[in-house]
């Protein structure tokens, strides 16, 4: 039977930026994903943004793990040339009876250890955005966007330069335990074997929780229920006259259609929310009905007719649509007893921006218990 010490299931961002965190500690790494590439779920629909940590609740790992992840995503970027901007962002309230969110939002945020926001009046903003239409925003000068592919080539090149490998079309049937630690039963490329490892990473994004349930000796009843909350985007034809970002006072689901930007300057609204029970990635054109009446409440000048369908993306929910927000979960093995086994579940935004963070968390978890 072959061994390694560390598998990580999923080439995704944070599983990636778990196996370089792994590996660079003198582990041997092995990547697993079942896609015939690394990066083509959760990781290349998104919206590639850098979050500062305003929306979380203060001590949650969504706060906590922002907060320091955004620093190290910086610091990664900037010591490895990943293609990124700190263009910051505007939160809009867009009439007077969204003030008490907004300063919700900024209360939160300072709780939560960001200090740099700064309040503007509708003047204020419109001298920033002059297409703007707002009561009141907030300003965030340490929200960014990524080139997330570049992102994960260069925490996968960092991975491979201390070892690590990936294997790509491989998927997990189940893990067993035992005195030698756990036993993983793999399908590669239409062959089955049984690779035996020390320690065993479950980020499997979209399928973590699925996963889990293959996992022998894990209690079912402990994991939680996994939904798929499908979010569409558009692209907006033309010039984009908005230099940073734009957000709406979020929802109950989500945070709302918002303005994001590529590094081409290019504008690009999303993601919406739609509760599905399969993986759908297809755009339904007449969904942008209901966009351009939700952009034109922070941008009226928007012209009629120039979005245009661009991509789905899929968020890996652990509360359905009546349950509100949950934290992420990151199970070790203080959690659930199996040593030597981290379940990540619900990684969803912030989850690019905290992916250093995480990994760094994980490490923590399977060292403290070793």
């Amino acid at each position: 039977m072959q061994s390694v010490q560390t598998v990580v299931v999923g080439a995704g961002i944070v599983g990636l930026a778990i196996a370089q965190e792994m590996a660079r500690t003198g582990r041997e790494v092995l990547i697993l994903e079942a896609a015939d590439r690394f990066g083509s779920g959760i990781s290349s629909r998104n919206s590639e943004v850098i979050h500062a940590g305003l929306y979380y609740e203060p001590g949650s790992l969504k706060a906590q793990l922002c907060v320091e992840g955004r620093q190290r995503l910086y610091e990664w970027c900037e010591a490895r040339g990943v293609a990124h901007r700190r263009c910051g962002k505007l939160i809009v309230a867009t009439s007077a009876d969204q003030a008490p969110a907004l300063e919700g939002i900024a209360e939160r945020a300072a709780r939560a250890g960001v200090e740099d926001l700064a309040w503007l009046n509708a003047t204020q903003a419109h001298a920033l955005e002059s297409a703007i239409a707002c009561e009141l925003a907030l300003h965030s000068p340490s929200t960014g966007i990524v080139d997330s592919h570049s992102l994960m080539l260069s925490l996968l090149g960092a991975a491979e330069d201390h070892g690590a490998v990936l294997s790509c079309r491989s998927r997990v049937l189940g893990v067993g335990h035992g005195a030698d630690g756990l036993g993983v039963s793999i399908e590669a490329d239409g062959e089955t074997m049984v690779l035996q490892c020390r320690e065993l990473v479950n980020s499997a994004g979209l399928g973590a929780v699925a996963l889990a349930r293959k996992i022998e000796g894990l209690a079912v009843e402990s994991l939680p229920t996994a939904w798929l909350a499908k979010g569409s985007y558009f692209t907006l034809q033309g010039r984009c006259p908005f230099s940073r970002l734009v957000y709406p006072v979020p929802n109950e689901a989500g945070l709302g259609v918002h303005l994001t930007l590529d590094l081409a300057g290019q504008g690009r609204f999303g993601p919406d929310v739609e509760w599905v029970s399969t993986e759908d990635y297809e755009v339904d054109p007449q969904r942008g009905i209901r966009f351009e009446e939700e952009i034109r409440r922070y941008w009226p000048g928007l012209p009629a007719g120039v979005l245009q369908p661009a991509y789905a993306g899929i968020r890996p929910k652990i509360a359905g649509p009546e349950e509100g927000s949950r934290d992420f979960i990151i199970s070790g093995p203080e959690e659930h007893g199996l040593p030597g086994l981290v379940n990540l579940f619900g990684i969803e935004s912030p989850g690019l921006t905290s992916s250093l963070a995480i990994a760094a968390l994980v490490r923590g978890l399977l060292e403290r218990t070793a």
